[in-house]
């Protein structure tokens, strides 16, 4: 595979993984929120994005790890991992990649093994 097309690839699994993951914050039908909620709320969801951000290209840069198969959901610092690794050891390793990144306060770890289509 050439490298250009590896990369678009690439690109694309990571666009798709942050839209699958982004959705709407509830909200009380017909509450009016002050000026400066609406301001610490969006904040808050900014700050969460780019926290979930920061963790999943920490597992990334991690080749052996297939992060297309982990999802992270980050808030106020819990960050909870889910998907799927290849293997059983790097269930723990990818929770501690995620412990390592500045801002991660605590880290649920959800991930499963599923072996490779065709693996034994």
């Amino acid at each position: 595979m050439k490298k250009g097309t590896a990369l678009r690839m690439a690109g694309g699994i990571l666009v798709a993984l942050a839209s699958f993951h982004a959705w709407s914050q509830p909200s009380e039908q017909g509450a009016a929120m002050p000026g400066s909620a609406v301001k610490s709320a969006r904040s808050d969801r900014a700050a969460n994005r780019a926290l979930r951000r920061k963790v999943f290209a920490a597992i990334a840069k991690h080749k052996e790890i297939s992060a297309g198969n982990i999802s992270v959901v980050a808030k106020s610092g819990d960050v909870t991992l889910y998907g799927t690794v290849v293997d059983a050891s790097q269930i723990d390793n990818v929770a501690e990649i995620a412990k390592g990144v500045p801002g991660v306060t605590s880290v649920t770890n959800k991930l499963t093994v599923e072996k490779p289509f065709g693996g034994q």
